[in-house]
């Protein structure tokens, strides 16, 4: 059974299969090969079945079944739903059953995709591997000893290995490109405030974004037209009126005339040759398809990492001072006093790489460090968002590679931090900017894991990105190849 969203969508919509039968093949591939790839918290099998049955139902009635009609679908574990844990693959939200479901999934449900399980993430999203998660171990599809990415590591290698038709994930610093560019599938981090936050679990809140992970950029696109808009709920939102919604599916197929590609030559050469290479050739190939390529200069990208890791972790002490023992999660036993409670529980409910962030978050807001830290990030991050500016009025899209390595072994990084930082070198600016940016699949390494090709758009200009990346996509076949453990 081909697993590709649209594809299956439209099998399922023209009644050539049903709804539940492609919901229990996907469980078949779930219970095959999940025991060694780790991707899934939970699943709903039963719950899947009943609704993939209740979809044939209404379709076979004649009535609209939604524009996902069917497909299964696998949701990130910070996405809250009334159905299952939402835990964030922590020990602080193990058993937290959440009042309601976030936006994006309340538009998956009335667009009829089928919602078949939670996926394994870094705890809290605060992690490049997907080996911080508390509660589950995950592998890359390509080689089950390397990462899968991180943070949304558990989504990328469930589309992978076509374990759901498409899934969510969650992008704060790279945490869907990372991964998809690692498992060899497609991750779009939309612009901030062009899908709903409501119901994400908060890591940082000026850089969250939720978005796609799927097999090509037209279920990407096709995804996109799902979650997309303003949500009331989210003050972060963007209005309508502002910046319309555009159809990502309409005009996927149609090339992009006169298309300006930038690229930015200091920063490719911090990457591994086998990666250079593929980009090089990425770029021959957009050559040919009448591409002009313009080399530009971004002076402070380089200090991208820096200036995340103290917006982000100032934002992350703010956010997760809600988990206290008290108000929500895990609460430590046999304690005397409200500071044991507080002390104690956050010390058991958190692992090592959430509780170093909030310490270093914390620091950088403290009195005394404030101007010297944050507000100068801040000032930094503003001169980040005007070398996109000034670069957007020179090009249709920029692109660079989507990270400076192929997936990495298990361990190779966990004991170093600053090496595990520098994976997101090449994303984390697009967080910081507000802009979208995919990763597609472009090449294989020596080491026959996958490179991801990573390209970034002026802000709210998905509709286009996913254009230009489908004019790539269309003239070669990087896409189409799965992993060996299938």
């Amino acid at each position: 059974m081909d697993c590709n969203c649209k594809k299956l969508r439209d099998e399922i919509a023209a009644e050539r299969i049903k709804s539940a039968e492609a919901v229990a093949a996907v469980f078949d591939t779930i219970e095959k090969y999940d025991s060694k790839i780790g991707s899934y918290i939970s699943t709903f099998k039963e719950q899947a079945i009943a609704n993939a049955k209740q979809l044939d139902e209404k379709i076979s009635t004649g009535k609209s079944a939604g524009i996902l009609a069917g497909a299964p679908i696998a949701i990130k574990d910070n996405m809250c739903t009334t159905f299952g844990a939402t835990s964030c693959a922590s020990k602080m939200l193990e058993n937290f059953h959440a009042p309601y479901n976030a936006t994006v999934v309340e538009k998956l449900l009335s667009a009829g995709a089928i919602i078949v399980g939670k996926t394994n993430m870094d705890e809290f999203a605060m992690g490049s591997s997907t080996e911080n998660s508390a509660l589950l171990k995950t592998a890359n599809p390509w080689n089950t000893q390397c990462v899968p990415g991180g943070s949304s590591g558990g989504s990328a290698a469930a589309v992978a290995a076509g374990m759901c038709a498409a899934a969510l994930g969650s992008d704060t610093g790279g945490s869907i490109r990372q991964p998809a560019s690692f498992c060899g599938v497609v991750g779009l981090k939309p612009t901030y405030g062009r899908v709903s936050r409501f119901g994400l679990v908060a890591f940082g809140s000026s850089l969250d974004q939720i978005g796609p992970i799927t097999q090509n950029v037209t279920d990407a696109a096709l995804m996109m037209n799902v979650i997309a808009g303003h949500d009331p709920a989210d003050s972060t939102s963007v209005d309508e009126k502002t910046a319309p919604v555009c159809d990502c599916l309409e005009k996927i197929d149609k090339p992009i005339e006169k298309l300006k590609i930038a690229v930015v030559p200091q920063l490719n050469t911090g990457a591994d040759s086998d990666v250079q290479k593929a980009i090089s050739e990425a770029i021959e190939v957009y050559k040919k398809l009448g591409a002009e390529i313009v080399e530009i200069d971004m002076p402070h990208l380089e200090y991208s990492v820096a200036v995340y890791y103290i917006v982000a972790t100032a934002e992350a002490s703010g956010n997760l001072a809600r988990y206290d023992g008290v108000h929500y999660g895990h609460r430590a036993e046999n304690i005397e006093n409200y500071i044991d409670v507080y002390c104690k529980s956050r010390a058991a409910g958190f692992g090592k790489e959430v509780k170093r962030r909030i310490m270093l978050g914390t620091y950088a807001l403290s009195s005394g460090y404030y101007d010297a830290y944050y507000l100068k990030a801040l000032k930094v991050r503003n001169l980040i968002r005007g070398d996109f500016l000034a670069a957007f009025e020179k090009c249709d899209c920029i692109l660079i590679p989507t990270c400076p390595t192929t997936a990495f072994k298990f361990g190779e990084k966990m004991d170093d931090p600053l090496k595990m930082y520098l994976s997101d070198v090449y994303t984390i600016a697009a967080n910081l900017a507000g802009v979208p940016a995919i990763s597609i699949p472009c090449g294989f390494g020596k080491n026959d894991l996958p490179i991801g090709l990573q390209l970034m758009a002026p802000a709210f200009g998905e509709d286009r990105l996913l254009r230009i990346a489908r004019m790539f996509e269309s003239k070669t076949d990087w896409h189409k190849r799965r992993p060996p453990i299938i």
